[in-house]
């Protein structure tokens, strides 16, 4: 039985305008999720993309900062680097720097990977974290309200990279993956948790994502070589928030700068 994806893109015309989109976004998601049942669960991924709208969100001059019902939010986050949680390359340091010093959340409301410990402790330790905080019975997979993934250069997304072993883990909630070409570990989601969730976008930008952007999304499916095509939503949408030189060759937007994929699989 063939899926179906229907992917929708929002192309914006620089990185100040695209953070301002994901910002917006952040919230208008959060205020679904906690119209529907009281709470919003965010998982969120590091990189100098999601960091503006992180800035954006915890500015008290801007607009989002009050508008996000930070009492009813639980912050996840989709992976980490095995490094201490102040160190110079810590997806929670940038987040804490951006986001997290100006935010009114506490301690109980931030989940966050623990990269200092050993990579397969650390993995073990977020999926019982991930079992508790949504009650998970048995082989129950948890459903965030929002995933927010990035996009790397080589397709890899989250930090499942091509040609890793954590491409193939669907019965984990959380792995640790050793990538060779960086000789480092990672901790990360497993894709059968990321596509559960009920919405799930990218954020990109910049002109070196454009060929490996348009490659995933109009490519015959190679997961290992372009993990990020293992990005596909139960819900059956797939959302992209994007920059004008990341999207420049996807086929062109609308006038209100939307546009529309359709993938089968």
């Amino acid at each position: 039985m063939s899926r179906k994806l229907r992917i929708i893109y929002y192309v914006e015309p620089d990185a100040g305008a695209l953070a301002r989109r994901a910002a917006q976004y952040f919230v208008e998601m959060a205020d679904e999720a906690v119209d529907r049942r009281g709470r919003a669960r965010i998982a969120i991924s590091g990189g100098s993309t999601p960091k503006a709208a992180f800035e954006l969100l915890g500015d008290p001059g801007q607009p989002w900062r009050g508008r996000m019902q930070w009492d009813k939010l639980d912050l996840f986050w989709v992976d980490e680097r095995c490094v201490p949680p102040d160190g110079q390359e810590s997806n929670y340091r940038m987040t804490r720097e951006a986001l997290l010093d100006r935010a009114p959340l506490r301690p109980e409301q931030i989940h966050r990977m623990e990269g200092e410990l050993d990579p397969e402790e650390a993995a073990s330790r977020y999926e019982s974290e991930l079992r508790n905080s949504f009650r998970l019975e048995g082989a129950e997979l948890p459903r965030f309200d929002l995933i927010a993934l990035g996009m790397g250069p080589d397709g890899h997304t989250a930090s499942l990279f091509p040609h890793t072993e954590a491409l193939h883990e669907m019965n984990r909630l959380v792995t640790a993956n050793h990538v060779a070409n960086k000789d480092t570990w990672r901790i990360t989601l497993t894709w059968p948790v990321i596509n559960r969730a009920s919405s799930v976008f990218f954020l990109v930008s910049g002109a070196d994502k454009a060929q490996i952007l348009n490659e995933v999304m109009a490519a015959p499916l190679d997961v290992e070589r372009l993990p990020s095509q293992l990005i596909w939503p139960a819900s059956g949408i797939l959302t992209l928030i994007l920059d004008k030189s990341a999207a420049a060759m996807l086929p062109a937007t609308d006038e209100e700068g939307c546009g529309f994929l359709e993938r089968e699989g």
